[in-house]
């Protein structure tokens, strides 16, 4: 066999690739298993979808191949949601791309801005697609740790010069995966200007914008002044829609940097599938009356979750955003050993910090994706591994 190249030797292993073999390993033996490692809720996707879908799936015209444009139904329908809930002006044609879901478009636009020797500012823990497509562009990583200390903010003023001299990409994602947390505008707002200095493009991955409690509402990068020069924002009806496998999503922003990924994407697919694209159409004109309803579904797991756990020993923070909680692994266990001993022992499987990078050490993470007493299940087989150590 001939040898791989460096550049993939250097990927590290992808955190969830797994979870499904450890998961039928563990169920072979009879235990119950509580799955709360992948966000993949589930739920069902809004009627209207399904509904659009039966509806046009035997259209030949939709069998045809998408290419860049993609539907004109979909780039219209995610110009008029961008509006609706942004107050974001943009382009059907010239400032919208559809994805083949949103880390398609994570995931390829380095090899348009990065080169040998250029960097990529990547917060650590973090998404792996960032990681892994600056890695194989060529570039350079320059991982950056969250720390609560820094409510889990990259601290732009911390970077080294002769890096930030070199960066070409900068991975924002507020809400954020997997810390929970969330920026404030100033916070965008420097963001924005560091990136404007710096000749820098700022990637926003606002995958879980619609993730909002207690009245908190996730902002786009778009709505802050100078984005427009600098900023590329992807979108996804994965997490909000319950539309993992749909694979369905979409980028939005400055004109040359939508067309740059629009160029990159072109050597690489020819498209999603258009009456997919047409159901995405639907989702989101359907967005204000449906996504309220499944966001409070899991807004109460995040609830009931949270109050097992304390109860059970842990150190919960509650979110205001996102799909997750994100937690301190009680004492000086590993947060790999720990998620060991929690597949093992109780059957219950979460996600370690270290998986999704050196700086999530000491965390653990659980997606809200199964029902709250299953959730209240899970923490108290929780409770039992650390009342182990």
């Amino acid at each position: 066999m001939p040898k791989s190249s460096s550049r993939f030797g250097a990927l590290p292993p992808f955190p969830l690739a797994e979870m499904k073999m450890m998961r039928s390993r563990i169920e072979a033996r009879g235990v119950d298993v509580i799955d709360l490692g992948a966000g993949d809720a589930p739920l069902d996707p809004p009627l209207a979808v399904v509904n659009k879908v039966h509806e046009v799936i035997g259209d030949k015209s939709y069998s045809r191949y998408a290419f860049q444009s993609g539907s004109k139904a979909f780039r219209e329908a995610i110009s008029s949601f961008m509006k609706r809930r942004f107050s974001v002006d943009v382009d059907p044609v010239t400032e919208v791309l559809p994805l083949i879901g949103s880390k398609d478009g994570l995931a390829h636009l380095p090899f348009a801005y990065i080169g040998p020797g250029d960097a990529a500012v990547i917060p650590d823990p973090g998404y792996q697609a960032y990681l892994g497509s600056v890695t194989l562009a060529g570039g350079e990583p320059w991982l950056v740790p969250l720390s609560p200390e820094n409510d889990f903010l990259i601290p732009l003023g911390d970077l080294p010069p002769e890096v930030v001299k070199r960066t070409r990409v900068l991975y924002l994602n507020y809400p954020n995966n997997p810390t929970t947390a969330v920026a404030p505008d100033e916070y965008f707002e420097e963001a924005i200007e560091f990136c404007s200095r710096n000749d820098v493009v700022l990637a926003h991955d606002n995958a879980y914008s619609e993730f909002g409690f207690d009245g908190y509402r996730p902002p786009s990068v778009l709505e802050f002044q100078g984005a427009r020069e600098i900023a590329i924002e992807f979108h996804s009806l994965s997490k909000t829609f319950n539309m993992t496998g749909w694979r369905l999503g979409w980028a939005v922003g400055n004109t040359e940097i939508i067309a740059a990924l629009s160029k990159v994407k072109s050597f690489m697919d020819t498209g999603q599938f258009m009456a997919l694209q047409t159901a995405g159409a639907a989702a989101l004109e359907a967005a204000e009356d449906w996504v309220p309803g499944n966001i409070a579904v899991f807004e109460e797991r995040r609830d009931r979750a949270a109050a097992a756990l304390r109860l059970a020993g842990f150190d919960v923070a509650l979110p205001k955003a996102a799909m997750y909680l994100w937690i301190p692994v009680p004492g000086t266990e590993s947060s790999e050993g720990f998620a060991a001993r929690a597949l093992e022992e109780e059957g219950v499987i979460v996600l370690p910090g270290a998986a999704l990078g050196r700086g999530g050490e000491g965390f653990f993470r659980i997606a809200l994706t199964v029902d709250a007493g299953r959730l209240e299940q899970a923490a108290e087989r929780l409770g039992r591994v650390i009342a182990k150590t």
